[in-house]
């Protein structure tokens, strides 16, 4: 069977499951030691980054959710999720892009802020607002993206849609729904009862339970957070330079790894 390196509240992890629930493909779910800085071997072998999502099928390793979606859609081309033809594809691919590389820093600054308490005050009221701009702005951009498709990916449920999903419905957790009345809610709610995406939101609302306050924690060093590419950036031109320069000095944040 094939094992799926994950965690629950990882977007790209959910990005990769929903493919899987939605094509019918078994696996097993591992979460590796991911926050605590340490790596098992089989996960560092299978993620050289040493980030979730990574796929391990027989003597094949995959590793990065957009690598490993477009490996599933390969091996398993039904029922398709990418659309017919190649203007949608590439459409559907940069929507992709934009939400795991500007969407996903702002929710994951929140988290930083709320649960990790890198920020307290009025630096965190600062940060909590220009993320909630941020994610006001991104709406408006989704909802000109959607128009008046039923999906993303156009008639039917499919890539652009598992790529949104988990970054809206991770900013309506944290208290930044989209607007009421707009297609975007409505599209919101209508993917949100299907049994794939709801296999998802059960596994990442069990995991939340243990992620209040972890601020101690994370001060001990014990949490180890990675700061790389779009989340080093949102932090740096948002205002919180400091909490990545005190990252650094505590050794509670990590960027990329360096191969030797």
């Amino acid at each position: 069977m094939i094992k799926l390196y994950e965690h629950p509240l990882s977007p790209f992890a959910q990005k990769v499951k929903i493919a899987m629930y939605e094509k019918g493909v078994p696996f097993e779910a591992a979460i590796p030691n991911i926050l605590g800085g340490g790596a098992e071997e089989d996960f560092s072998a299978a993620s050289p980054r040493l980030e979730v999502p990574s796929l391990v099928d027989g003597d094949t390793t995959v590793f990065d959710s957009t690598i490993i979606l477009e490996y599933l859609e390969d091996k398993w081309p039904q029922p398709p999720l990418l659309p017919a033809t190649p203007p949608e594809r590439a459409r559907v691919r940069m929507l992709e892009e934009l939400e795991d590389t500007y969407h996903e820093a702002i929710n994951w600054a929140i988290a930083e802020i709320r649960v990790f308490g890198r920020a307290r005050g009025a630096l965190a009221e600062q940060l909590l607002a220009r993320a909630g701009e941020q994610i006001a702005g991104m709406y408006k951009r989704l909802e000109r993206e959607l128009g008046s498709r039923p999906f993303f990916t156009g008639e039917r449920f499919g890539w652009g849609d598992l790529s949104v999903y988990p970054y809206v419905a991770g900013s309506a957790g944290n208290g930044f729904p989209p607007p009421n009345g707009s297609r975007l809610a409505a599209w919101l709610a209508r993917v949100s009862e299907r049994d794939s995406v709801q296999k998802c939101a059960a596994a990442a609302m069990e995991a939340l339970a243990g992620f209040q306050d972890l601020g101690p924690i994370v001060e001990q060093g014990l949490f180890v957070r990675e700061y790389r590419d779009h989340r080093l950036e949102w932090m740096m031109r948002s205002g919180g330079s400091q909490i990545v320069l005190d990252g650094m000095a505590k050794k509670n944040v990590r960027f990329s790894v360096e191969f030797a």
